[in-house]
């Protein structure tokens, strides 16, 4: 429904009643969900995943605010002028919270990466965080102990095909020996599993995936700085809230006064994925 023509709605009897009604419903349009307000007033209500894994959240255990993700929520709560026990923690997937429809949380933090089909179902934030690509190999190996981009150039690096991770193993470690390119993610972790590979290059989250999920002994050697860029991780907030232009405005401000780029340094950089030079 246009905002004409809830002007000319309003003038008849009963509209008011039908027009709350509909702004609650999944199908509400941008306009009618216009000005969605807090879930519960005076309190912060965050959702993430669940479980929900480190570096950005530690133990499952957001409460906790340790984690990349977890010390970023709350920081932006401090900056919104929320105490920290205003705020209150609830577990959503990572599917329905991207759905249309209304939410029984006000922000949703799990790794969420911004897209112009997403923004037609929900909110974003301005970006918290961009994600880098990263070295994964086999611990015990050569590559595991690699200190520096130097360490790298003669080992046997693999990458997915069609990814962003081969245009920046090319640039910045430039092995000596042609990067392996396989099908999909999962056959460059068989191959690096079967000691076809001696490392493989993904985006950071997938590479704390490969380490804690796919491998018995996994390393992350180290981040890859690149122009290259990567996603983009902002708050998911309900389609019109009240609150995206506050968490937006907060999410800058810590961006510019390098709160950020600390909370970066220590639950990622220092947790196992320092950056490699």
């Amino acid at each position: 429904m246009s905002r004409t023509s809830r002007l000319v709605a309003a003038a008849a009897a009963g509209a008011a009643a039908l027009l709350a009604l509909t702004a609650c419903t999944g199908g509400a349009s941008s306009d009618e969900a216009a000005g969605v307000g807090p879930v519960t007033e005076g309190k912060l209500t965050i959702a993430t995943g669940e479980p929900a894994y480190a570096p950005w959240v530690i133990d499952d255990a957001p409460e906790s605010g340790e984690g990349f993700e977890a010390a970023v929520a709350y920081a932006v709560a401090d900056e919104m002028g929320y105490a920290e026990g205003d705020v209150v923690w609830v577990r959503s997937s990572f599917d329905s919270a991207i759905a249309p429809g209304p939410k029984d949380w006000d922000l949703n933090i799990q790794q969420f990466s911004v897209s112009e089909e997403r923004k037609q179902a929900v909110d974003f934030s301005s970006a918290y965080y961009e994600t880098t690509q990263a070295v994964v190999a086999a611990g015990g190996t050569p590559a595991a102990d690699a200190k520096s981009i130097a360490d790298l150039k003669d080992t046997v690096i693999g990458v997915a095909s069609g990814t962003t991770s081969l245009k920046v193993a090319e640039e910045v470690i430039a092995p000596n020996q042609q990067i392996q390119v396989f099908n999909s993610v999962d056959d460059t972790v068989a191959a690096l599993q079967n000691g076809t590979i001696d490392a493989l290059v993904t985006d950071l989250p997938g590479a704390f995936y490969v380490r804690d999920a796919q491998l018995d002994d996994g390393v992350i050697v180290g981040q890859l700085e690149s122009e290259q860029g990567g996603d983009e991780f902002a708050f998911v907030l309900p389609k019109g809230s009240s609150l995206t232009a506050e968490v937006t405005a907060a999410v800058d401000a810590l961006r510019e006064n390098g709160t950020l780029d600390e909370l970066a340094a220590e639950w990622i950089a220092d947790q196992g994925a320092p950056v490699l030079k």
